[in-house]
């Protein structure tokens, strides 16, 4: 079963929030995912809470928290407390992070690729022992724990799923052996501004990609999501941009943009090809791809 996740910020105060949360469960959406950028965007717990107090049946979780500035306890116990109360709907999303100003904004200089491969693992490991009800104590070059536990609150599943984000090598093989759903964003090396990213959108750079994961859940965040008949439009200026063709766009995981039944065509070539049988959408495309979730 293909199933679908709605990616969304709250930008329009609390009301447009919650009927938000509530119109994408209806929808059918698997799991209602946020933004976590400290200082860019709400704080994603207080905001996934309130989700969870209007819906009953969605998943909630942060797509996806960055472990260079986040710590392991104060993780896993948002993390918890999010579970406790959805009665056990909580997802937890890591990453390696990617915007030097985050990092910045607390006193820290971003460290390079090793560092933070290694930071991540690390917090993610430790978060996922905490959630566990393990003691945890780390002395490593990238964290330090000693004696730390998550005694209350204890979260309501036994084992809540760990996604992971993003595209280095290294990160995909730990999470093919480690997470329960690997998620392939398509982004490359990141540019100056520190938000931007070239793109790994050729067949060959998922197929290898994908070769990584072992055989994971596969989960794509698509960039780029439009119901139309006319493509070209919307996939023109983005080909021009990155050098490449239109068809060859629509040929990733990362592009659903067609008719219904040519998108609904393209998920089963990516079942097909990578196994890829997740997508996260992002909001402004709910409305025109609710018919595609229900139909598939």
């Amino acid at each position: 079963m293909t199933t679908f996740s709605l990616q969304a910020v709250p930008r329009d105060g609390g009301a447009a929030w919650l009927g938000l949360a509530r119109r994408a469960e209806e929808a059918g959406f698997d799991t209602l995912l946020t933004a976590d950028h400290p200082g860019s965007c709400p704080d994603p717990y207080p905001v996934l809470a309130a989700a969870a107090a209007v819906t009953s049946r969605i998943r909630l979780g942060v797509y996806v928290s960055n472990a260079g500035v986040r710590e392991p306890l104060p993780l896993a116990s948002a993390v918890a407390t999010l579970d406790l109360l959805s009665g056990g709907r909580a997802r937890f999303g890591i990453g390696a992070g990617h915007t030097p100003a985050e990092w910045a904004a607390i006193g820290r200089t971003r460290p390079g690729v090793a560092g933070r491969v290694r930071r991540c693992i690390e917090v993610a490991e430790a978060v996922r022992r905490l959630l566990d009800g393990e003691e945890v104590t780390v002395a490593g070059p990238a964290l330090t724990m000693t004696g730390a536990r998550l005694d209350e609150p204890r979260p309501v599943q036994a084992r809540i799923p760990l996604t992971f984000g993003g595209g280095n090598s290294e990160l995909l093989r730990w999470a093919g052996r480690n997470a329960d759903v690997v998620g392939l964003s398509g982004l490359g090396k990141t540019l100056a501004d520190g938000h931007r990213h070239t793109v790994r959108w050729s067949l060959g750079e998922i197929d290898a990609q994908v070769e990584l994961t072992d055989g994971a859940a596969l989960e794509a965040l698509v960039q780029v999501a439009a119901v139309t008949d006319d493509p070209v439009s919307v996939l023109g200026p983005v080909a021009a941009e990155i050098g490449t063709t239109v068809e060859d766009l629509r040929q990733t995981p990362f592009v659903l943009v067609g008719t219904e039944e040519e998108i609904a065509a393209a998920i089963d070539r990516n079942r097909r090809r990578w196994t890829v049988d997740r997508y996260v959408i992002r909001a402004p495309a709910l409305e025109s791809f609710a018919p595609i979730v229900a139909r598939l």
